[in-house]
C-alpha cells in the first residue's frame, strides 16, 4: 500500500543515531544519506528504502501531525519491550507502556526526539 514513510526532523544528527539505534534492533538500517535526509530500508531487502528521516524541503521547522503515528512490526513481544526500552533510553518519551491492547495483540507506544508518536507492534 505504502511505498515509504517520511519523518521531519530539526536535527537530522540527533534523529539519525536515535533511529540507527532502534532500527538495528529490528534489522533495518541506514542505506541513504545525504545533508538533507537519512534513508532505511529492512536488510533483507536493502535497496527498497521504506522510511526516511529528513529536513523538511520548505525550510521551515519540522512539527508532528496531530492523531499521526508510525507503527513497526516485529517478530516478538521481547522486541517490542526492547524496542521501547531503548527509544526511552535515547531521549524518547514515554506514550504507552509496553503490554496488550485491543485483546489480542502486543504494543509500546513512545514520542521521538521530535515529538513523532511511534508504535512498536507484536501479533504474538
Amino acid at each position: 500500500m505504502f511505498s515509504f514513510v517520511t519523518l521531519g526532523s530539526n536535527n537530522l544528527e540527533k534523529s539519525k543515531f536515535f533511529y540507527d539505534e532502534i532500527l538495528r534492533l529490528i534489522d533495518i538500517e541506514k542505506v541513504e544519506e545525504t545533508e538533507s535526509y537519512v534513508g532505511y530500508a529492512k536488510k533483507k531487502s536493502l535497496k527498497q528504502v521504506e522510511f526516511y528521516l529528513m529536513k523538511p524541503h520548505n525550510k521551515k521547522e519540522a512539527t508532528f501531525g496531530n492523531g499521526t503515528m508510525i507503527t513497526f512490526t516485529v517478530e516478538t513481544k521481547e522486541k517490542v519491550v526492547n524496542f521501547y526500552n531503548l527509544a526511552l533510553k535515547l531521549g524518547g518519551t514515554d506514550e504507552g507502556f509496553p503490554g496488550p491492547r485491543h485483546e489480542e495483540h502486543y504494543y509500546a507506544y513512545f514520542r521521538d526526539l521530535d515529538g513523532n508518536k511511534i508504535c512498536i507492534f507484536c501479533s504474538d
